[in-house]
């Protein structure tokens, strides 16, 4: 009986030192649990047609995010936004984030730094352009199917835009027709808006192709840009390399008066449905816009607009 006794003291005294000590350590555990980043929730946002799920690597110590596209299923690690698969990761110098400062407004560039136009140049440059560090395109070429053109081809829809034909990706024509309802609802009103409209040429988007001095592909390869031309410049510049043909040197100081552009309403227009102006690039491309809902929404957060 004593020894009965004994052991249910013991116990009891086990259980008071260890139920509180696993408490703590479950305590302990949950306040260590990780959550995606806010940046990450913001993109997967951008892309609500696709269910993604997210979990942690433990090995790899990064967010893996999991979804399937047009019936295949992909895998690609967060990896500071530049979504890439495992056997790139260590390849990771060699691409951009996805998520950068996408600039709300226009800096002159009688305003840049010695520094910046240094900056600019060398960004510019033939080597940089063809060695140097580029857009990873794991998760466009999933997300829109274009890993080959055969592949991206059957997702490509006719359409019109401003009154042009052209074809771009069928995931983005009812973007486009918004940003058309807004600019043809604009030029009712606005008198600057409806020659900009009177004044196209054309309005070309799909083009399966590499860009220019580098070895990837350009994102009217997958028909989500899209290139307003005008009938007539006036002698304005419209895209970089054409000026810095003319001005080697100098091509990165065109006065924004002197760059042909579209109204400010018809970009606001585009960029209040998740396209981005090539305008606002340092290597600037005024004729172009390119669907990327997410670096829109992450530049309005960072500039406190959310």
């Amino acid at each position: 009986m004593k020894s009965v006794k004994k052991c249910l003291i013991f116990f009891i005294i086990i259980l008071f030192f260890v139920e509180p000590c696993t408490a703590q350590k479950a305590k302990e555990k949950q306040i260590d649990v990780k959550l995606p980043p806010e940046d990450l929730i913001l993109f997967i946002n951008c892309y609500p047609s696709i269910s993604f799920e997210i979990s942690y690597d433990e090995n790899i110590d990064d967010w893996l995010l999991s979804f399937n596209s047009y019936g295949k299923k992909y895998n690609l690690y967060w990896q500071n936004s530049s979504l890439l698969p495992k056997e790139e990761i260590t390849n990771k110098e060699k691409y951009w984030p996805l998520l950068y400062s996408y600039p709300l407004k226009l800096k002159e560039p009688s305003d840049f730094t010695e520094e910046e136009i240094e900056r600019v140049k060398n960004f510019g440059s033939t080597e940089n352009r063809k060695n140097g560090a580029g857009t990873p395109m794991f998760f466009f070429d999933a997300f829109y199917d274009s890993n080959t053109r055969g592949s991206l081809e059957s997702h490509l829809s006719r359409t019109t835009f401003l009154g042009h034909n052209t074809t771009v990706h069928e995931r983005i024509v009812p973007e486009l027709k918004k940003v058309e309802k807004k600019i043809f609802e604009l030029s009712e009103t606005d008198a600057e808006v409806k020659n900009f409209v009177e004044g196209i040429k054309s309005t070309d988007a799909y083009y399966w192709r590499i860009i220019s001095g580098t070895n990837r592909k350009s994102f009217h390869s997958l028909g989500i840009a899209l290139d307003v031309l005008p009938k007539r410049l006036g002698g304005k510049a419209i895209f970089w390399s054409w000026t810095k043909d003319i001005n080697p040197d100098g091509w990165m100081l065109t006065p924004l008066s002197q760059r042909w552009m579209p109204p400010l309403k018809v970009i606001e227009a585009f960029e209040d449905c998740g396209f981005i102006w090539g305008g606002k690039w340092i290597i600037f491309d005024n004729m172009h816009f390119e669907y990327h809902p997410e670096l829109t929404a992450y530049s309005r957060k960072l500039a406190g607009a959310f």
